[in-house]
């Protein structure tokens, strides 16, 4: 329980019964007042008017008229004063025999009004007992309530005056003992509050403190220079460029090799933001543009008249102080990798696969001519053995061209060297064409080739023809390998916003979702199918639909076929 609650808690307790007290004193006196009054204005005054009609009727034989006139005046005074059970009919009968006295004196008659004024006496008498015993009882209640509580709050004050002082001093003391082992830099020095939230926060506050001043002490500050000196070194020795900035962009930091590619000057730029230093310095722009969104593809630096690229990486910087549970965000370090070495060999690859593919075209072709010929029989019939070997020895070089293509298509890709000739194009057209290369390879499994056209007829698009023919025979070929025999491949050209969409669905087997995103890229193919290709073709067909701003996609379940779709700009 904090402190505060503690005090609040007892001392709010204490007020309530000091009220209490003086409420109930204030009620009890009241009371007691009240029941003096009564005694004095009700019975003693009765007492008092007896008395003078007593004398007065002592009188009545010496000074009869004054004498009269007096026990009249206090009879009626009496008359005004009747409080007690039976005072009324005793004052009445004093009345009637003291007329009866006037009208005729007698001893009897002194005699009844004596016993008259005695009973209102003796009446009164008793209503001064009983009204002091009722004073006497509230004196008492008084005494038992006010002792009650002043004995509580006596008490409660008892214990804050001993608790109290003790609760809030001894922390005090073990804090200050504490501070002087710290003075002395005794920084293992640790408090244990035990009680108050206030107190442990407290002294969690200054555990803090203390580990902080140990971890500095700890650490001396040659030994950070050193550390620093260390980490610069081993910074500015690293292959990669390395810039480094604080939470608000400042730059604290710049290898040689940064330096280099930069051409920047360390003491002009440290200490500045990065946008200064990129109002003057395109490469720096173009790093601050890509900072929160680092580009996939490599940077192309020219330096010492050569290519160099690099691939850029951003690393947030983010600690923990000592102490704290959250990080803080204190900067980020840009890092650009030098991959010029495997670019180069990158290159090499795909110039030896250009020249491998253009080579082995021509004698491929020629195998195919030969085949072709011998096919034709024009050098004399072939037995049935005959046959099947040239037709498999005909695939097997179809095959071979079709991945020389590949490769060749491939080799452009990656040098970027692709061509392509965009022009305004009817989508039938180029349906009609890629159903028209595909038909005797349908034909061959029984499936059928369906066209739906939900555009208009003056809807084009802006393309290049044989590269998206290409796209789409791939496409087709594919479903019509993936498709079951006897079954129907579906065409859909739609119109969708400001593009042509083009999707051939198939009923084969269909792809796992989790492979739909690797389905794009190079050399891959869908794990447990009987696999005759190369893994080329759908990554070339990605590129190819990309470069001519549109979009490719796959929609597939297992056992529910497949509908491969691209889309093209509408003209």
């Amino acid at each position: 329980m904090k402190l505060k609650t503690k005090l609040t808690l007892g001392v709010g307790l204490l007020f309530l019964l000091i009220v209490l007290l003086s409420v109930i004193g204030s009620v009890y006196i009241n009371k007691l007042k009240s029941d003096t009054e009564k005694i004095l204005t009700a019975n003693y005054n009765s007492l008092e008017f007896s008395k003078n009609m007593l004398l007065a009727l002592d009188k009545i034989s010496t000074d009869s008229a004054v004498a009269v006139t007096d026990f009249q005046k206090n009879n009626k005074l009496q008359e005004k004063n009747l409080t007690e059970f039976g005072e009324r009919e005793a004052t009445q009968n004093l009345n009637l025999h003291f007329q009866s006295y006037l009208k005729q004196p007698s001893p009897d008659k002194e005699k009844l009004i004596r016993e008259d004024l005695a009973k209102i006496m003796s009446l009164n008498m008793k209503g001064i007992e009983r009204k002091s015993d009722i004073a006497i009882i509230t004196a008492e209640n008084a005494t038992f309530w006010i002792v009650s509580l002043g004995t509580v709050c006596f008490l409660i004050a008892f214990i804050l005056l001993f608790n109290l002082p003790q609760t809030i001093a001894e922390p005090i003391n073990q804090l200050t003992f504490s501070i002087r082992q710290i003075a002395d830099k005794n920084y293992n020095e640790r408090v244990h509050f035990k009680g108050s939230e206030e107190f442990n926060s407290l002294a969690e506050s200054f555990n803090i403190m203390a580990e902080k001043l140990q971890e500095y002490e700890s650490s001396s500050f040659s030994k950070q220079l050193m550390d620093k000196k260390r980490i610069e070194t081993l910074v500015n020795n690293m292959h990669d460029a390395v810039i480094g900035l604080d939470e608000n962009h400042f730059i604290y930091m710049i290898n040689d090799e940064a330096l280099k590619i930069t051409n920047l000057n360390k003491e002009e730029i440290i200490g500045k933001t990065a946008h200064e230093v990129a109002v003057n310095n395109d490469l720096m722009r173009e790093l601050l543009k890509n900072i929160d969104h680092p580009v996939v593809e490599p940077i192309k630096i020219v330096r010492d008249n050569k290519e160099n690229y690099f691939e850029q990486d951003i690393i947030p910087i983010n600690i923990t102080k000592t102490g704290e549970k959250e990080k803080k965000y204190i900067g980020k370090v840009i890092l650009l990798r030098n991959i010029t070495p495997f670019k180069e060999l990158d290159f090499a690859k795909t110039n030896f696969i250009a020249t491998i593919s253009h080579e082995l075209k021509t004698p491929i072709s020629a195998i195919k001519m030969g085949v072709q010929l011998l096919g034709n029989q024009k050098f004399g019939e072939l037995n049935e053995q005959q046959q099947e070997l040239l037709k498999s020895i005909n695939e097997d070089g179809q095959r071979l061209l079709d991945i020389t293509g590949e490769l060749l298509n491939l080799s452009q890709v990656e040098t970027g060297n692709i061509r392509l000739t965009v022009e305004k194009c009817s989508p039938k057209e180029m349906v009609q064409t890629a159903v028209k290369n595909v038909e005797k390879l349908a034909e061959q499994k029984n499936i059928s080739i369906t066209t739906e056209y939900l555009i208009a007829d003056d809807d084009f698009v802006a393309a290049d023809f044989d590269k998206t023919v290409w796209v789409m025979n791939n496409f087709l070929t594919n479903a019509v390998k993936h498709s079951f025999q006897d079954e129907t491949i579906q065409i859909l050209v739609e119109k969708r916003e400001t593009f042509i969409q083009f999707s051939i669905t198939d009923t084969g087997s269909g792809i796992d979702e989790k492979y739909h995103r690797q389905i794009f890229d190079r050399y891959f193919q869908v794990p447990g199918e009987h696999q005759n290709g190369t893994g080329l073709g759908l990554a070339i067909s990605k590129n190819f639909i990309e470069k001519q701003n549109g979009e490719i996609g796959v929609e597939s379940f297992p056992n529910q076929g497949s509908t491969f779709f691209f889309r093209l700009p509408v003209l």
